[in-house]
């Protein structure tokens, strides 16, 4: 079943939300410092990126043609716009942030064109608005006070940790007995506080503590993701890969454990499955794809990671066209850094013992401009806010042969404590 497209009074009026105009600015200061606490939209990294508030237009979808609809819905909002444009870059002029359900048939997928977005990439800021307004009368100033800590209290999600170790171990049963290789099992956790979360300081918080992340935030859903699930800047294509991941430690005992994760075979293992599916997903699509060898270590502060940069050239044409990039994502997702291997067993086994819905948590999160370039990367690292002083975090971790649940489960408490940081700190 496909929702409607939701659109704002002044689009359905008529021809002031026709206009977009983009401007070079100045005044940008930190991307995050400029959000309202109503309806953030970001993607930020190492301060550089987009950020976005208002809603020109919205779409909720879902069903099975979810992406294909919503790529139309983008193209017919953004024919016969009276655009002025004075950079011309990916990210300039009108934009579209989207955060798209893990499974988008059965979930609902979020897509916002907002009213205002603040752009900055390569030290050159600008600014856009959609209707007829002058840019520079929207610039909101810059808000840095993050208030008060927080008095937080965590409950139990969709599983106790002891029922969710049963689980991982049901997993690896079915793994040994060769009905998969790899699944990824992902846990909730739920979190309330003293008084309303400010999304600014959230996104604040991560962005501070993890600068090598893209800081995120559509329709509620907020996080730092390490993982680049694809980038496309005209014909050219890339993504970054990660599975396989263990903790941070103090003095020699970091370097032990980046060693130990470097040298891991389950570790390894796990990693090439992530980028053979991605592999496989893009190569219909590309005219030159390169993974490398052997995967990098992606060091953040509080987890490691094995990382594989995949770069490609799109073909300039295919059976129905050159793929845009919705198309793209939905054929890469669900890769297995996020589902498993084979990705249609490791999807049911998911929905058998996981034990809740994911929504939008590991789904594709990211924008896109009417030219057809964006960034799309994963959902992960994040929490769902529900009402204006609870949330709901995610994290999840690779089961393969041989993993333990016990290590497993004290990887997800890894994973959680990079949202936990920023409700805390």
């Amino acid at each position: 079943m496909t929702a409607a497209a939701l659109t704002s009074p002044a689009a359905a009026g008529g021809s002031p939300a026709r206009t977009v105009t983009t401007i070079r600015t100045e005044a940008g200061g930190e991307l995050l410092d400029r959000l309202p606490a109503e309806g953030a939209l970001s993607w930020v990294r190492r301060g550089e990126g987009l950020v976005g508030w208002g809603e020109a237009a919205r779409l909720e979808v879902s069903g099975p043609r979810a992406l294909e609809e919503a790529a139309a819905w983008w193209a017919d909002w953004t024919e016969g716009l009276d655009t002025d444009d004075e950079l011309g870059i990916a990210g300039s002029g009108p934009v579209l942030f989207a955060s798209i359900a893990f499974d988008p048939a059965a979930g609902t997928s979020v897509f916002v064109v907002p009213q205002v977005v603040l752009g900055r990439r390569d030290g050159v800021a600008w600014l856009t608005t959609v209707g007829d307004v002058d840019p520079r009368d929207v610039l909101l100033p810059a808000q840095d006070d993050d208030g008060p800590a927080l008095r937080l209290r965590y409950a139990d999600g969709a599983l106790d940790p002891a029922t969710w170790c049963a689980a991982v171990a049901t997993a690896v049963q079915r793994i040994d007995a060769g009905e998969l290789q790899k699944v990824v099992l992902a846990r909730d956790l739920l979190v309330s506080a003293d008084a309303p979360l400010d999304p600014r300081r959230l996104l604040r918080k991560l962005a501070a503590r993890f600068p090598d992340c893209w800081t995120f935030a559509v329709d509620g859903l907020l996080g730092a993701t390490p993982e680049l699930l694809l980038r496309r800047s005209g014909r050219r294509l890339s993504a970054r890969v990660l599975a396989g991941t263990a903790p941070r430690g103090a003095g020699a005992e970091d370097d032990r454990l980046a060693a130990a994760l470097i040298g891991s075979a389950k570790d390894r293992a796990e990693h090439t499955l992530a980028v053979d599916s991605l592999v496989r997903a893009l190569e219909p699509f590309c005219a030159t794809l390169d993974a490398p060898a052997e995967p990098d270590l992606l060091t953040l502060a509080n987890v490691r990671h094995l990382a594989s940069d995949v770069t490609g050239t799109q073909r300039r044409t295919g059976a129905r066209g050159r793929a845009g990039l919705l198309e793209l994502v939905g054929a890469v997702h669900p890769t297995a850094a996020v589902g498993g291997t084979p990705t249609p067993d490791a999807v049911a086994v998911i929905a058998e013992l996981e034990g809740m819905d994911r929504g939008r948590y590991a789904g594709p999160v990211g924008w896109m401009d009417a030219r057809g370039d964006g960034e799309f990367g994963l959902a992960l690292r994040c929490a769902e806010l529900v009402g204006d002083d609870s949330a709901r975090l995610f994290a999840g971790c690779g089961i393969v042969a041989g993993s333990d649940p016990a290590a497993e489960l004290a990887e997800t408490q890894s994973k959680f404590a990079a949202f936990q940081a920023a409700l805390e700190g």
